[in-house]
């Protein structure tokens, strides 16, 4: 019942604090739309939105690390990291989608990061189109 409450919650967040467009995309980003077990960052990452273990853990989202292979679990994690890493009350202020991207990208402080600029600016290429 746990399980399906927390499931209940993730798919309300990601469907009520930002768009279908953004994790769409991400998915663009990361894979090119590509599904299913996709490997990549030296096979540190997988799945649609390319996971890492470490970021999966974080999430917390029931389930395996094997699971993130498939893009409706994938967007759970996503929602799930954003939940906790992109708030207001943690940033001081009304969070974006460049946060979020960027939070993505670069892990809890990738909001902040130089680094993680570049990666923002190709996620907002495919929300421009």
């Amino acid at each position: 019942m746990k399980c399906i409450l927390v499931y209940l919650l993730s798919l309300t967040f990601l469907n009520s604090v930002y768009s279908k467009d953004l994790v769409d995309a991400i998915h663009q980003v990361e894979t090119g739309g590509r599904l299913g077990p996709v490997r990549g960052d030296g096979g540190k990452a997988l799945g649609p939105l390319q996971i890492h273990r470490v970021c999966w853990l974080d999430a917390k989202v029931p389930g395996r690390y094997e699971d993130c292979a498939d893009l409706s679990y994938s967007k759970r994690v996503f929602a799930a990291y954003m939940e906790r890493y992109a708030t207001e009350r943690r940033l001081g202020r009304p969070v974006t989608d460049e946060d979020r991207a960027r939070i993505w990208n670069g892990g809890p402080t990738g909001y902040k990061k130089k680094a993680t600029i570049k990666y923002w600016n190709k996620v907002k290429e495919y929300l421009n189109d």
